[in-house]
């Protein structure tokens, strides 16, 4: 209706900007995950091999015992250490598409409203009632689209403290396991 060749240009353009942005923050967790990955590997590789030297020297069940708690500790914090960074890679790629997320709807919210605008200075006599009606849609949409944000940020963070809450606990839990055996 309003739409000229500039701003179908520029609509073109801010949509490549959001996918090339969406595309860059998927490729960055990408790049942290599989560093993460390799750095995990050679940690597990040179583990092995430490573990499998000492298990070469053990003289009796006894100390084959108490090498299996040790191994066993050593391996579950690894795991949970492993566990909170891959949570955390996770979590800041959320928070930046969410920002991401935010940032765009909010620019479009405004080019709607300058939109409806142009529209209101053009419109016939008696529009009114239907402007007022869409005008009222934008803003129950945008509203809805802040509370859904809101709730979303809320769940990231119970989710957080639940995650934290389950790391602390699952390590006491494999620290005195191992220290009553």
């Amino acid at each position: 209706m309003f739409s000229t060749p500039d701003q179908v240009t520029e609509f073109n353009k801010t949509a490549l900007e959001a996918a090339l942005g969406f595309a860059k923050i998927g490729f960055d967790a990408t790049e942290r995950l599989i560093g993460l990955n390799l750095e995990a590997s050679k940690e597990a590789f040179a583990e092995a091999t430490k573990t499998a030297k000492t298990l070469v020297e053990v003289k009796d069940v006894q100390d084959l015992m108490g090498l299996r708690s040790k191994f066993a500790e050593g391996g579950v914090e690894k795991m949970m250490e492993y566990s909170r960074t891959v949570y955390e890679v996770a979590q800041h790629t959320q928070s930046q598409l969410s920002a991401m997320v935010e940032s765009h709807t909010s620019e479009m919210n405004k080019t709607v409203a300058a939109t409806i605008e142009k529209a209101v200075k053009s419109a016939p006599a008696g529009a009114d009632v239907a402007i007022a009606a869409v005008k009222s849609t934008v803003a129950a949409t945008a509203a809805a689209v802040d509370s859904l944000t809101k709730a979303a940020k809320q769940v990231s963070t119970f989710a957080d403290a639940s995650m934290k809450a389950t790391g602390e606990a699952t390590t006491a839990a494999v620290k005195s396991a191992a220290k009553a055996k």
